[in-house]
């Protein structure tokens, strides 16, 4: 009798396990089919979690993603690669978390890789890169919409507007990469002081657990000393993309800037060509903005060969996508509590402004190695506006863009 009293506990526990893993095997199954289909950067991104992880399979209110939304838009790093990485820890914690992850980026990461492969090989055998003259107007053309949808969508007060316009002016003049967090930081503080107007809420206690944060700062300083000391090529990406990925505000389009100058302008690893090329295929591929790391960090490394250049699109891959994990890890734990402080409301203000001040920027240093002409100037224009007034997706307007560089 006893025997057969305990064979229903243990019978119950392998049941409750064998549906905690199914119903995690079709979440990450959810997660794909969203990773395969998130076309548009992160508005548009918000819309599929809204209408797949909300609307469709309940794994989450509508409330609870827009806090989640939230919160992610106020830390560093890529926001919709924390948002979908945050619903993973809330389903199943940090093992689903990160293999949420790893389902996210992948595909993004390995068609931008390939990408980077396939340029430097063209370019090695001498072949002209002549049919992607449509696509780096085109490219341009998508900064300039993310720069308007920023400065319009987002920036709504006289505060907001003129620290848009100031971070657009020292962002343009200033093409150091250290500007960009500073201005970030600068900005926050100058709206935080604003908090007084804001309604209180009553507070609940704030228990913070370090251990997320420790291992965030850990590597930083770590990954900086080590790629001082040995200036070995993939450490050295591994410690910029980190950095960058620690110290990035507002999404994909923010990133771009800190690209361009520190990869472009400083250090010289690509071409803005190249760069621009990598930045119109990103536009064209379903996943995270941030992916477009994976083919600097592939050409980076191009005189190591095929091997090479793989190794420095994984350095810089980890490199963007660890700190915002992290960070949104350690975040999760208190943010109910966080939340209320209205300092911590009021600094977004700034942050967002000046984030959408660096990409206006942004859009004006990708002009420079543009000429000018009447039609890169209807390209770019036509590009904005097929995105703003259209429904046409950004891959068919970079596959036109091929598609007739090469017929003509």
């Amino acid at each position: 009798m006893n025997q057969h009293r305990h064979r229903p506990w243990y019978s119950q526990g392998v049941v409750i396990t064998s549906i905690r893993r199914v119903r995690y095997f079709i979440f990450l199954r959810d997660v794909f089919i969203f990773t395969i289909s998130a076309f548009g950067g992160p508005q548009a991104h918000l819309t599929l979690l809204l209408k797949l992880m909300v609307e469709k399979r309940r794994y989450l209110s509508e409330k609870d993603l827009m806090e989640l939304h939230a919160l992610c838009q106020i830390l560093p790093g890529p926001s919709s690669t924390q948002t979908i990485t945050a619903i993973g820890y809330r389903i199943g914690g940090p093992k689903l978390a990160f293999l949420t992850l790893l389902v996210w980026m992948l595909p993004a990461v390995s068609l931008m890789t390939t990408a980077a492969i396939l340029l430097s090989n063209i370019q090695e055998r001498e072949l002209s890169l002549d049919f992607t003259r449509f696509i780096l107007p085109i490219a341009v053309g998508f900064v300039f919409y993310a720069a308007y949808t920023l400065s319009v969508k987002v920036v709504d007060t006289r505060s907001g507007i003129i620290i848009m316009i100031v971070a657009t002016i020292i962002s343009f003049l200033i093409r150091k990469p250290f500007i960009y967090p500073l201005l970030l930081l600068l900005a926050g503080v100058a709206t935080a002081i604003k908090y007084r107007h804001l309604p209180r809420e009553e507070k609940g206690k704030l228990s913070v657990k370090w251990g997320n944060l420790t291992l965030w700062i850990s590597i930083l300083i770590v990954a900086a000393i080590t790629a001082g000391i040995t200036q070995a090529v993939p450490v050295r990406i591994f410690e910029n993309f980190y950095r960058n990925g620690s110290l990035i505000f507002g999404g994909g389009q923010v990133l771009i800037p800190l690209l361009y100058t520190e990869f472009v302008n400083f250090k010289e690893y690509l071409t803005s060509e190249e760069f621009l090329t990598g930045y119109a295929i990103v536009q064209a591929i379903p996943g995270p903005v941030f992916s477009f790391s994976a083919f600097i960090g592939s050409l980076a490394m191009r005189e190591y060969g095929i091997g090479g250049e793989i190794v420095g699109a994984l350095a810089a891959s980890l490199g963007i996508f660890l700190p915002g994990t992290f960070l949104i890890f350690f975040m999760l734990r208190f943010w109910d509590a966080l939340k209320k402080y209205r300092v911590i409301k009021a600094s977004v203000e700034g942050i967002v402004a000046a984030s959408a001040g660096m990409v206006i920027a942004a859009a004006l240093l990708l002009l420079e190695p543009l000429t000018l002409s009447y039609l890169n100037i209807s390209l770019i224009i036509a590009t904005a506006l097929l995105l703003q007034f259209t429904k046409v997706p950004a891959p068919v307007i970079i596959l036109a863009g091929l598609v007739v560089g090469i017929l003509l």
